[in-house]
């Protein structure tokens, strides 16, 4: 019987990053597999943003390597199945002039190209994207006079406008109220359940780490993988991670050595 292996959509082997003198990451090994939904977490100035930066060709590694699909980074030409959403995305000018049309429309440049013509595909792959993110209704207002919340909507509809394989999300939530947050979390679940997008995100909100993700990264300077978060996340874990003496309030039961509030 022939054995099938699954590539993985990221394969990263002993990745480090140093700038001058100073280590932001070492030695880091992940993968990354089509269906998952990925959380990570660690405290300011760990390498969660550089090691995005890395995946996405943006910054290079001082040593190491990372795969993309299967091929080298140097040959990998497929941008379009990766969407990002950059951190403090949803923060622009409130006089910046477009539409929250115009701005999904953007993502379909990744996919067909700057001078290639808007398609009948495009604009219902637009309409589509919008449609996710349950923005259709704002599709004319102009992308500065919504909501926090409706900015990041919009953002991410532009992510999918390139029909990714792979949604990438950094600290998203930023400005973002909390109702907006909740709405954001079941968004991004029902992408990855019902739509099979792989969805990986940044966040300092350790509360959303929640039944519906696969795994969790841990990176300060150093990665750690939790197979099964609901089991792994602790009290030690996050104190160790952090640097500080953490307390997590959670409605998972942990054993924390008897310590109430945990």
């Amino acid at each position: 019987m022939q054995l099938e292996f699954k590539i993985p959509i990221f394969d990263v082997k002993n990745l480090s990053f140093i700038v001058r003198e100073n280590t932001i990451l070492s030695n880091i090994s992940l993968e990354i597999f089509h269906g998952e939904y990925i959380a990570i977490i660690g405290p300011n100035g760990g390498g969660k943003t550089t090691l995005i930066r890395m995946l996405l060709g943006l910054e290079k590694p001082t040593s190491g390597e990372v795969r993309l699909f299967g091929k080298k980074m140097k040959n990998f030409k497929e941008w379009h199945k990766i969407g990002f959403v950059p951190q403090r995305a949803s923060l622009v000018d409130e006089n910046f002039p477009a539409t929250v049309e115009d701005i999904v429309k953007m993502g379909r440049v990744a996919k067909r190209g700057i001078f290639a013509g808007f398609s009948k595909e495009d604009a219902e792959v637009v309409e589509d994207a919008m449609a996710k993110m349950d923005i259709i209704h704002l599709k004319d207002k102009m992308i500065g006079t919504l909501s926090g919340g409706q900015r990041q909507r919009t953002m991410i509809a532009r992510a999918l406008a390139s029909s990714p394989e792979i949604l990438i999300l950094d600290e998203p939530n930023t400005g973002v109220d909390m109702v907006s947050q909740q709405r954001f979390y079941k968004l991004l679940s029902k992408l990855n359940k019902e739509e099979n997008i792989t969805i990986v995100f940044i966040t300092h909100d350790i509360g959303v780490i929640a039944d519906d993700i696969t795994r969790l990264f841990t990176i300060n300077q150093q990665a750690a993988i939790c197979n099964n978060p609901k089991e792994t996340l602790s009290c030690e874990d996050m104190s160790a991670l952090y640097g500080i003496d953490a307390h997590l309030i959670s409605n998972h039961k942990h054993d924390c050595s008897g310590e109430s509030g945990c």
